[in-house]
């Protein structure tokens, strides 16, 4: 009567005997997490901010004047900066911004495949809130909307985004799609510094791009009454921590992470473009870098007897 629980206690050891190994080989291959105290990166490199970024350029907005770049000229995908030309698109078009834009299942058919959307097909919303959803959120349900609502095709919207960056001159920079979803969509680092400055003279796209949240309202349809609140993804903004004047984030697998954005350092108004950089928030500290070397720049250069004491 003792043979089946010596036969299942043998079971179980050859079945431990088994699975030790894998499991063992299980725990190796897991990655390991970061460390807590993880290096940070150095604020500069040679006497220059340490960008890590593969393309990157820094601009005094009032001046002009050219402070950095690293390789400025390489044409690379921007991913959903590509919003900053389809508003000033359906801004130029006099898109009405009270008036109300469903999303319908067209939307939904041109940003499948990028994030998920909280603008659900059947909601209305103003023009202006849908405009709050494009440059903060990066909705991408939102741009064909906004194309609908100023008379646009997701095609004609793509047109009107390639004459507008003819408009401003732009040589490298073209359009494939309105959302930025399409890798065809690739601009430089120096022509989207451009693009940020032609969208900042827009008031309502400064105004929006350096909000740190919004409550969207749908105004129609079966969630009609709903607050949906966006934050921005642009997390300097979102933050408070710096004095941004406004911007946009990109991302899809061959453009990387991306940012494009102006902000007052030390009573100077700079813009930066980072394109490519390998990390949600390294563009982030991209960003954080470039402000402390423009302070220690300014630090540098003031007159000895108006610099703080040591």
């Amino acid at each position: 009567m003792r043979y089946p629980k010596v036969i299942g206690l043998l079971c179980c050891l050859l079945l431990v005997e088994v699975c030790a190994p894998a499991a063992a080989a299980a725990k190796r291959k897991r990655p390991r997490r970061a460390a807590k105290n993880a290096p940070v990166a150095a604020l500069t490199r040679d006497g220059k901010p340490n960008i890590l970024a593969k393309s990157s350029i820094i601009v005094d907005l009032k001046s002009g004047e050219e402070l950095y770049a690293k390789n400025p000229d390489e044409v690379r995908s921007i991913a959903s900066i590509s919003k900053l030309t389809a508003v000033m698109a359906v801004l130029d078009a006099n898109i009405p911004l009270e008036q109300a834009t469903a999303i319908t299942d067209e939307d939904a058919r041109v940003a499948r495949g990028g994030a998920k959307s909280r603008l659900k097909v059947g909601m209305a919303l103003t023009n202006r809130d849908l405009l709050h959803a494009a440059l903060m959120a990066s909705d991408n349900r939102s741009i064909p909307a906004l194309g609908r609502g100023a008379g646009m095709s997701p095609h004609q919207l793509t047109a009107a985004m390639n004459a507008k960056a003819k408009q401003l001159g732009l040589k490298n920079t073209h359009f494939e799609d309105p959302t930025g979803l399409n890798p065809g969509n690739v601009s430089t680092a120096r022509e989207q510094v451009h693009t940020l400055r032609a969208a900042l003279e827009y008031p309502l796209i400064a105004a929006i791009s350096r909000k740190g949240q919004h409550d969207l309202t749908v105004v129609g349809g079966k969630s009609k009454g709903l607050k949906i609140r966006v934050f921005n993804t642009d997390r300097a903004a979102r933050s408070g921590s710096a004095e941004v004047l406004g911007g946009k984030t990109g991302y899809n697998d061959p453009a990387r992470y991306c940012l494009v954005i102006a902000a007052k350092v030390n009573g100077r108004h700079v813009a930066m473009a980072f394109l490519g950089d390998e990390g949600k928030l390294t563009r982030f500290g991209d960003f954080a870098r470039v402000a402390g070397w423009v302070r220690s720049q300014a630090t540098a250069q003031a007159p000895a007897a108006l610099q703080k004491p040591k």
